[in-house]
């Protein structure tokens, strides 16, 4: 019986893309490299801010280069990472659900630990008890340290909890984690990458999720 669901964030719950694809830009520009646009940002997404700014940099970047980049980008997004972000269409009442219904919520990101605790508690405060990001000394997604510290704050086990996200890096995080994954097809990734890969439930909108987890 699933009791607990683990939420990826980027392209899952919030549209984020153009607030970081504009924090990128501010990035790139500051070092004089060419800006890049919004679908390639959409790709680059997923594995980490310092590989999103490694893949928009010039070929040929020095590692140097990327980590200052990385860490000017980091305060600049946390003070514009609300500008145009927002929960997708029917993700607040999907939460409101979930929570009647007596599921344990989590948040696990890529993104940097601060912005995701701040945008959970701007638009999941009432719902989501904890929220986790990218943090020194802890490995990033798909290396499932992230969902192991979520579950054990929970309380929960990897047999009774769910993953759900919308990218490569997800399922493979709920591969690595040992929890079956969720793929929605609203986010930063198509269908027949994710079924290449080898996903098998998908979601096309988020009020078919409930339905879902009762399969599982």
């Amino acid at each position: 019986m699933i009791t607990t669901i683990i939420f990826d964030m980027d392209g899952t719950v919030l549209n984020t893309l153009e607030d970081l694809h504009d924090s990128i830009d501010y990035i790139l520009r500051r070092y004089d490299m060419p800006v890049r646009t919004l679908d390639e940002t959409r790709r680059f997404v997923g594995n980490g801010i310092r590989r999103a700014i490694e893949l928009s940099c010039p070929e040929g970047t020095s590692s140097e280069t990327v980590d200052r980049m990385t860490e000017e980008f980091i305060p600049y997004y946390d003070a514009h990472c609300l500008d145009k972000t927002g929960p997708y269409e029917g993700i607040l009442g999907l939460m409101k659900t979930l929570k009647d219904a007596g599921y344990k919520l989590a948040i696990v990101s890529n993104k940097v630990d601060s912005a995701v605790k701040e945008l959970t508690e701007s638009f999941f405060g009432d719902y989501v008890t904890v929220s986790i990001g990218e943090r020194p000394g802890v490995k990033r997604k798909p290396a499932p340290d992230t969902v192991y510290m979520a579950l054990e704050e929970l309380g929960s086990t990897a047999e009774e909890s769910v993953y759900i996200g919308d990218s490569d890096v997800d399922l493979a995080t709920a591969q690595n984690s040992g929890l079956p994954c969720i793929s929605v097809l609203w986010g930063f990734r198509d269908r027949e990458l994710l079924e290449s890969l080898g996903a098998t439930h998908f979601a096309e909108t988020p009020d078919e999720i409930p339905g879902i987890l009762k399969t599982l």
